[in-house]
């Protein structure tokens, strides 16, 4: 999905170690949403969209898969 209002990074907390002391990052996947709201560990694309939701203020209604 295109989207001028998304962005996104991948860094390597080996190679940027300063980045994941600031993120507090101690595993991987480690997703820091808007520099506030982390989501940790492997999601569903459920589980991963009502994180972001969340992380944006928006009230929705539990998601769940087909």
């Amino acid at each position: 999905m295109a989207n001028d209002h998304i962005t996104a990074d991948m860094v390597e907390s080996s190679e940027f170690p300063f980045l994941a002391v600031k993120y507090n990052v101690h595993g991987v996947p480690h997703t820091v949403i808007n520099e506030e709201h982390s989501v940790v560990g492997a999601q569903s694309e459920i589980e991963f969209a009502h994180a972001v939701l969340k992380a944006i203020g928006k009230q929705v209604k539990r998601l769940t898969s087909k």
